[in-house]
């Protein structure tokens, strides 16, 4: 029978795991440039902890790990036979595999919060299972990468992340549209216009301006249920273009009668006006966008996304501020704000641009090929200062046909091959292939080491 692997899950092969490793170390680099540390949480935590966290669909994709030991010692016939799967899983099992990093966080600073310096800032990047159907770009075990500041209410923390995704996205090479709105100037549209239930589909159906047009968009405000009065009051807001200093005088006009959607408006005039007079200014476009509505049962201020513009990929990074992360662990009032990597979207954007840049893969620079016992003996303590002066470097194990070894150093895109034969040993030198050019030089030990680093 043929080896396979669960649905929803992949292997990572060299190549991958290389590309992969860039952009991990590019994002953690600019992490903790800003002083966040890592953390790491364990892949399994109690039901407890996870179950009513993510509402009634997000409890149904929890991965359950059976009891171990006879996990069906507490259960009887009855039950067995009733077959009532919550019933049952609640007896049988006791732990999950994490659904994504923000619960375990709130749990880990909750146990640990006598020894937490606050403000607290910390990154994670580990995977996470869901039993989703897999398809395309959607699989059951993921990685998320997190970053979230906790413990402080200052809107330096969202110019920061803000800065970070910037600063993140032009190491990468990636040229992106970081979009910025506040759950406070939605609140504040829903109050003024007495629609609190109906934001969702506000946002929604504005998001079609562009494709539907003013008309249509307002058909599908009165499908939805708004009455022409209300309908009336949003025009100015579906309508909305300009800068985002001019866009903000037009909202602040529609909200005025809202105390927390100026709240909104003034929190995000804050972030730009920080994010704009700094020495360093940013390398992408920020733009205010009232259609962005992620996470709404979660964000309380600020929430940010950032799209790739080079290619069509949907979100690539968001986040944004949140009011309670720990009450759900019955600590309440610890305001934090996050943002999140999708990391395997961001592969496939650098794919498709073609934005690894060489070296990224590290690959081997240099291959010792063997002659035999006594040559691969004068080569290897060559090959030991080739790597301790920080190049990557093989010594082919066995001391086979000559045209094998190049393939190896072929298939393996190894720059540079390195050949002695009785010549170079009687001469205490080395010679050095350059396999993209074909040429070839007599050098000592240290002109090699020189030449490759």
């Amino acid at each position: 029978m043929k080896p396979s692997i669960p649905k929803g899950t992949r292997d990572f092969g060299p190549v991958e795991m290389a590309k992969r490793n860039y952009i991990l170390n590019t994002i953690k680099e600019v992490y903790e440039l800003y002083g966040f540390q890592q953390i790491e949480t364990p892949a399994q935590e109690t039901l407890q902890t996870l179950m009513g966290k993510y509402g009634e669909e997000g409890d149904k994709l929890l991965f359950k790990i059976l009891n171990s030991g006879d996990f069906l010692v507490k259960t009887t016939d009855e039950e067995l036979n009733e077959r009532n799967t919550l019933h049952l899983a609640s007896k049988i099992c006791e732990k999950g595999l994490r659904y994504d990093l923000t619960v375990p966080f709130a749990r880990y600073v909750v146990m640990h919060r006598e020894e937490l310096q606050l403000p607290f800032k910390r990154y994670q990047v580990q995977p996470v299972w869901r039993a989703d159907r897999p398809q395309k770009g959607r699989y059951r075990e993921f990685y998320q990468f997190d970053g979230d500041v906790v413990g402080s209410d200052s809107l330096l923390n969202e110019v920061e992340l803000m800065q970070i995704e910037d600063t993140v996205f032009s190491r990468l090479g990636v040229r992106v549209q970081i979009k910025i709105n506040n759950r406070k100037i939605l609140t504040g549209i829903a109050e003024v216009i007495g629609a609190a239930d109906k934001i969702v589909d506000i946002t929604v159906a504005i998001d079609k301006l562009d494709k539907i047009g003013i008309d249509n968009v307002n058909a599908e405000l009165r499908e939805d249920g708004l009455t022409d009065g209300q309908i009336a009051k949003l025009q100015p807001i579906i309508l909305l273009d300009g800068t985002n200093d001019e866009k903000l005088n037009t909202i602040a006009e529609v909200l005025k009668d809202s105390e927390i959607g100026l709240k909104g408006v003034e929190e995000v005039r804050t972030i730009l006006s920080l994010l704009t007079s700094r020495v360093t200014p940013m390398k992408n476009e920020i733009q205010l966008d009232l259609t962005l509505a992620r996470g709404l049962n979660y964000y309380t201020g600020a929430i940010f996304e950032v799209k790739a513009l080079d290619t069509p990929m949907g979100s690539i990074s968001g986040g944004g501020r949140y009011d309670n992360l720990t009450g759900i662990f019955g600590m309440p009032g610890l305001s934090g704000v996050g943002i999140s990597f999708g990391v395997d979207r961001i592969y496939d954007v650098l794919d498709a641009l073609n934005l690894y840049p060489e070296g990224s893969l590290r690959t081997s620079q240099l291959l010792f090929i063997n002659f035999g016992d006594k040559e691969t003996a004068y080569c290897l303590p060559i090959a030991g200062k080739a790597r301790e002066a920080g190049i990557r470097t093989e010594v082919f194990p066995d001391a086979t046909k000559m045209k094998k070894q190049m393939a190896y150093a072929n298939a393996k895109q190894i720059p540079f091959v390195a050949l002695a034969g009785d010549n170079e040993i009687a001469e205490g030198k080395i010679t050095l292939k350059d396999m993209t050019t074909g040429e070839q030089a007599l050098v000592t030990p240290d002109e090699l080491i020189a030449r490759l680093k």
